[in-house]
């Protein structure tokens, strides 16, 4: 397949998926008359050229498909739905505009009576397209365990009648919180798996921005969107030669500095919405991200939107990043004060931050301790080189103590 329809492919699957599980409520029926289609279109489109209106071909070639499979298999009387639809063939192609019904999908497949696992296996396969195994190998899970996932998500929407439709407005807020948690949780997959991740990272900015497009008005989805734009930025800086490089170490010029620019313009509107009202946890994570790609970052200004999101969520984790940035204003001994009231006793970056604010201080012996106990709780072979090569460094330190700076 060439490259120009392989994308077009990517931009269409979740849209023309969603209009054909709208029409037949059946996600397995909808997904084989939608897999038959988008078949018929690379040869078609191959010998033919691209329609003029793709996205309308492609729905209508899956209707198509979908309706003279019914009438085959003699059930058509039974999907009253259908009754007034007169016998389809794959070469009547409407190119009147289909209503998008991905965000009926997207609160489908994240409706609260999902597990999370499950939510996100069917986000993936349904609005991202991919295939069983490629969720499986993201997930690190067996290619049967997610099939299994997959069959038992859609038959939970089955026989527990989970409505095709965006929840009702008093219910809206709730549900969201929990799509783009969902999303959210595709995005750092990607992420904390680096180059390896690409493809998840791909597939949540692909989810973040139809959620963005579709629900103009909320603040959080645009939030969560300028999150991932501007963390993903980054990227190509966060390893070299196979070795993981902190944030204040990265190679400035190895940012994608367009996907910056894009990022903050998509948070400045995430703030627009928000004014009047409270900022939401992806509005504020957002904003953290933008001041920390700065020359020069304000950590004053970061360490308060990191106590406003630790206030809203009540996370350590949020607390523990407080105090990082804490320690960049005020000095090392301030984040040590915020870090030792912090229960994360088996979290690797609570004493892999302690041991390097301890390193600064000058306290190697303290520092040797704590990176000896991240170095037992840590899991990433990366992040376990890091943290030794950060130990082997002490003996230099104990060496020439006034390499050693902050305080």
């Amino acid at each position: 397949m060439n490259g120009s329809l392989e994308r077009t492919f990517r931009e269409e699957w979740g849209r023309v998926l969603a209009a054909l599980i709208g029409f037949l409520g059946d996600f397995d029926r909808a997904e084989e008359a939608t897999q038959e289609a988008f078949a018929i279109a690379a040869q078609r489109w191959a010998r033919d050229g691209t329609p003029t209106h793709p996205g309308a071909w492609l729905v209508t070639t899956a209707r198509n498909r979908a309706i003279n499979r019914l009438r085959r298999e003699r059930t058509l009387a039974a999907k009253t739905r259908l009754l007034e639809v007169p016998h389809a063939s794959e070469d009547q192609i409407e190119t009147s505009t289909f209503p998008d019904e991905r965000l009926e999908l997207i609160f489908t497949c994240c409706h609260p009576a999902l597990a999370t696992e499950a939510q996100v296996a069917l986000t993936l396969r349904t609005l991202g397209g991919l295939d069983t195994d490629a969720i499986a190998q993201a997930f690190l899970v067996s290619e049967p365990t997610m099939s299994q996932r997959l069959v038992r998500a859609k038959r939970k929407i089955k026989a527990a009648g989970i409505p095709f439709r965006v929840p009702a407005e008093h219910l809206l807020a709730e549900r969201l919180a929990a799509v783009l948690a969902v999303v959210y949780l595709i995005f750092n997959q990607g992420y904390s798996t680096r180059s390896s991740g690409r493809a998840l990272v791909a597939e949540a900015l692909l989810l973040g921005r139809a959620l963005a497009e579709l629900m103009p008005e909320q603040a959080e989805a645009h939030g969560l969107l300028a999150l991932m734009l501007l963390h993903d930025s980054r990227r190509d800086a966060r390893e070299h030669e196979g070795e993981l490089v902190l944030l204040l170490d990265q190679d400035r010029t190895r940012w994608d500095w367009t996907q910056i620019a894009e990022g903050r313009i998509v948070l400045d509107r995430a703030v627009t919405l928000a004014k009047g009202g409270a900022a939401g946890i992806y509005v504020l994570q957002a904003a953290i991200s933008s001041l920390h790609v700065e020359q020069t970052p304000d950590w004053h200004e970061i360490a308060a939107l990191y106590g406003e999101l630790a206030r809203l969520t009540g996370s350590p984790v949020v607390e523990l990043n407080r105090a990082i940035a804490v320690a960049e204003e005020l000095g090392a001994e301030a984040g040590l004060t915020i870090l030792d009231r912090l229960a994360l006793e088996d979290f690797h970056y609570l004493h892999a931050t302690r041991a390097e604010l301890l390193r600064r201080l000058g306290r190697t012996a303290e520092a040797r301790a704590a990176y000896e106990r991240a170095l037992a709780l840590v899991h990433d072979e990366a992040e376990r080189r890091l943290l030794q090569r950060r130990l082997g460094e002490l003996a230099v330190l104990a060496r020439n103590p006034a390499a050693a700076h902050g305080g």
